[in-house]
């Protein structure tokens, strides 16, 4: 199984701009096995951010992205039949437990209620997962870490974590870079040069002002690195801009005015 869990490895060096001291703060809590939680905005770089510490740690890395259907049974494991009759298989979380991985739960909240609780055991000092269909307890691995995603911005009375959750983790926040270091991003990601990123990321500042005025998001780094890639192909700027900019993120006709004028002013 050993070389089941190399697949998780992360090969090649993922790209990741230090903002402040978020590297040092997550080598101390997993070099204690704290749980954690990183939290902001969508296409903030938390994935980046995580991949890149897995790389610098030499740890494997299970992603796991969390939707409203997912059981429980998603996550530790159940049985299957085949030709030989029945057999057990681990589910992402349960791999991650016994082999010592570090297991990512992208967007957590996304998951119901009643699938969250099963991480419980893992996040407190007992550091177990009950496999209960099977009838087995896994002891975590000495290297295992969990760590959950979480978008502040979509929390609601239905869609929360629990107290009971947020308080087995320890927390991160992320949120978009200042304006040089995510030029320096979209620049070094895209192959555009540091005027064009700088453009792009000044219209994401902009949208970004509109956020709960008009605006459920604002346009993530993520986006913008979409943008550059299209004009580093050639694409013209405001064709670029306008398919991975503006018509991604709203279907009103206002806003979508409003954002193409913000375009204009640059390009």
């Amino acid at each position: 199984m050993q070389t089941a869990i190399e697949q998780y490895l992360i090969r090649n060096t993922p790209y990741y701009r230090t903002v402040a001291d978020e590297v040092e703060l997550y080598e101390a809590a997993y070099s204690v096995r704290m749980p954690m939680m990183l939290k902001g905005p969508t296409g903030c770089g938390k994935t980046r951010f995580i991949e890149y510490m897995a790389w610098k740690l030499g740890k494997p890395l299970i992603t796991v992205a969390c939707n409203e259907d997912m059981t429980a049974s998603d996550l530790v494991g159940r049985f299957l039949l085949d030709a030989s009759g029945t057999r057990w298989q681990d589910g992402p979380l349960a791999i991650a437990a016994r082999f010592g991985a570090i297991c990512y739960l992208d967007e957590v909240v996304e998951a119901r209620q009643d699938t969250t609780v099963v991480i419980h055991p893992l996040t407190d000092a007992r550091r177990v997962l009950p496999l209960e269909k099977k009838g087995e307890l896994v002891q975590a691995h000495p290297d295992f870490q969990l760590v959950i995603s979480y978008n502040p911005g979509y929390q609601s009375l239905m869609k929360d974590l629990k107290q009971s959750t947020k308080q087995r983790f320890g927390a991160l926040d992320f949120n978009y870079p200042a304006h040089g270091i995510e030029t320096e991003i979209v620049a070094h990601e895209t192959g555009v040069s540091a005027e064009i990123a700088g453009k792009l990321v000044s219209i994401a500042e902009r949208a970004r002002n509109l956020k709960g005025h008009g605006l459920d998001e604002g346009i993530s780094t993520r986006m913008l690195i979409y943008a550059g890639s299209l004009i580093a192909k050639g694409v013209e700027p405001m064709a670029a801009c306008r398919v991975t900019l503006v018509r991604p993120i709203t279907d009103d006709p206002d806003m979508r005015d409003a954002l193409d004028a913000a375009v204009s002013t640059f390009f």
